[in-house]
């Protein structure tokens, strides 16, 4: 072992020697015929991708000064480009090994979902990157080592693709987004600070993938695989010796003559280490500023944490909602928190970002959930608020109908109701006039119940934020009839949403207008009709508050005011002002007894209608 060691230690030896020799030398890339301009690295990238979109657009002058870029998915700053962001456009082939060399300003590139394959680029040339995301292609071989020398990088996206081997020792403090899951890497995670501060989740998906943050422990049979590799090596290592041996005495004698050449430009050497600490003292600002921009900004006082404090945590997926992800982020000696990766945004600059957290943190209403803090980056925006302890009113109804059940009773519906209608009136009173849609997304999963069960309001305001495409497609005011006849919205269109909201609420049946993905729902209003015309009443409330019989006369009035709010004439519907007036008429229950009784048989269709209007 003693002389394997010795073999080992000169091996690593003769190697510095030989790096050191060649930086001595001072060669330069031109020798490797990497010489170009950043259109020429661009159209070979058309070239590889030979995709038809990009064949078309990426023609003529890509950036000029200032001027807006002219190729698709192109960033420029004074007519250099910085980013290349071109997502899920289907883009196959395989990318160059130096295709990047050189785009030298470039600080952002995304290929994310495409079909491109082949090894990870050179990214050494780009040392001004801050983020890379490959994710949700077909990339493989190795994760490319020039990626530890970027060390102004932010976000790194490397999942779901096919890359093997080890993790690199990324140690980089600016890396505050990480994820390589879903990949064939092997081998035990790097006990960098860095890596280590990633969730679990960041590492899911690889099967040879070991050691802390993931769940699967690091076993012998690495080390015994290890041993039975040194006779293979130290083999290969005596050979890269003899080589390594010859290479150097020439390249001694290259120095030499190279040293002589130096020392004959001793003053422009010295210019060139005044501009190294200059460039030294940039880098520094930078990172300052870096982390100027990883803080989360609080709508208030700040809450006891940072960005850094969340990235940390332990993290519970609540489900994917029409503007992201939410998960339940629990911090260490602090409150639970819901942390909201919007998605499918607007194009918003910074200050218009801010701008729409500041009118969204105006609304303060003791039904509506506060926004706690936000944070912006060019390619990820997060919305914080408080952890509600019971949930959302989606689940409270339709979740767990079994035995251990605990009822939901009729006074807990009614609190509910008139909680959801102030707070839709305050919104509707309190927002900007030229807002049309104050919330726009009304529905029993954006109800939630905090520890005392007070009903609270979430996702209000968050329309602006997202393309009209994607607010037409996934929310629920874009589903009333005014907009599925006329393509128009105002606020009788959250009055619609609040009345099918009560109809969820009273018949305990899942509206077909806010039902999850994969489940089948019902339209109320057209429901109750024709069970009241059938005459199975029986079957149209709720059997947890049918059995009140007490409170049945209140649950048609509920049930009236509802099918009011859901008129298909938006002008037929009331202000939510009104609403809330008569929901308030309604009082509570002193009792919550239960008797196996029938609904009053005066329930028709005339009891229905109301103000002489047809309804359904």
């Amino acid at each position: 072992m003693e002389s394997s060691q010795i073999v080992i230690l000169r091996h690593l030896f003769v190697t510095v020697l030989l790096l050191f020799s060649v930086e001595a030398i001072g060669g330069d890339n031109s020798s490797l015929g990497y010489h170009g301009t950043e259109r020429d690295a661009l159209l070979a990238l058309k070239h590889g991708f030979n995709n038809h979109f990009l064949n078309h657009n990426w023609d003529g002058l890509q950036c000029y000064m200032n001027d807006p870029p002219r190729w698709y998915g192109i960033q420029c700053v004074n007519g250099r480009v910085t980013g290349i962001s071109l997502e899920g456009i289907g883009l196959h082939g395989k990318v160059d090994f130096h295709a990047l060399v050189n785009l030298t300003e470039l600080n952002f590139l995304s290929f994310k979902n495409n079909w491109i394959s082949g090894n990870l680029m050179d990214f050494s040339s780009n040392e001004k990157l801050t983020h890379v995301d490959v994710s949700n292609n077909m990339f493989d071989g190795p994760i490319s080592l020039s990626l530890l020398g970027l060390d102004f990088l932010e976000f790194l996206h490397l999942q779901d693709n096919k890359l093997t081997g080890p993790i690199p020792e990324f140690s980089q403090s600016s890396l505050i987004e990480f994820d390589v899951s879903n990949n064939n890497l092997s081998g035990e995670i790097p006990k960098t600070r860095t890596l280590q501060s990633f969730n679990g989740s960041r590492y899911v998906g690889n099967q040879l993938l070991c050691g802390p943050p993931s769940s699967s422990t690091c076993n012998g049979n690495d080390k015994k695989h290890k041993s039975l590799l040194w006779p293979f090596l130290i083999f290969i290592f005596v050979v890269l010796d003899v080589i390594a041996l010859a290479v150097v005495v020439f390249l001694f004698f290259r120095y030499f003559k190279k040293v002589r050449m130096l020392k004959e430009k001793g003053n422009d050497l010295e210019v060139e280490n005044n501009k190294n600490e200059q460039k030294i003292e940039s880098g520094e600002r930078r990172v300052v500023a870096v982390e100027e921009r990883r803080k989360l900004t609080f709508m208030g006082d700040g809450a006891g944490f940072e960005l850094r404090d969340l990235l940390k945590s332990s993290a519970e997926g609540l489900g994917k909602g029409n503007f992201g992800n939410s998960y339940k982020a629990i911090l260490d000696n602090g409150p639970a928190v819901v942390v909201k990766r919007l998605r499918d945004l607007r194009l918003l600059s910074r200050e218009e970002f801010a701008k729409q957290m500041r009118v969204l943190a105006d609304q303060k209403h003791p039904n509506l959930m506060p926004l706690l803090a936000y944070y912006y980056s060019k390619d990820e925006k997060l919305l914080v608020y408080k952890f509600a302890q019971n949930g959302n009113l989606f689940n409270r109804i339709h979740g767990g109908r079994g035995r251990n059940r605990i009822p939901f009773k009729w006074n807990s519906r009614l609190s509910v109701a008139r909680g959801v209608a102030r707070a839709m009136e305050f919104l509707h009173l309190n927002t900007d006039s030229q807002t049309i849609n104050p919330h726009g997304n009304l529905k029993s999963s954006n109800v939630l119940l905090d520890e005392n069960q007070v009903a609270l309001v979430s996702d209000y305001g968050l329309d602006s934020l997202i393309t009209h495409h994607f607010a037409s497609q996934r929310m629920i005011s874009y589903k009333s009839p005014e907009y599925q006849q006329r393509k128009k919205l105002s606020r009788k269109s959250d009055v619609w949403s609040y009345g099918n909201l009560l109809l969820e609420l009273l018949s305990g049946k899942i509206s077909i207008h806010s039902a999850p993905q994969g489940v089948n729902g019902v339209d109320l209003c057209s429901w109750i009709h024709r069970a009241v015309r059938e005459e199975w009443t029986g079957e149209i409330f709720d059997s947890e508050i049918s059995v009140q019989r007490s409170a049945t006369g209140d649950m048609l009035r509920l049930l009236k005011i509802a099918l009011r709010c859901c008129e298909r004439s938006p002008e037929k519907r009331p202000e939510m002002e009104e609403v809330v007036r008569e929901v308030e008429d309604i009082k509570m229950k002193d009792s919550e007894d239960e008797d196996d009784g029938s609904l009053d048989p005066s329930l028709t269709e005339d009891s229905l209608s109301t103000n002489g209007s047809s309804i359904g």
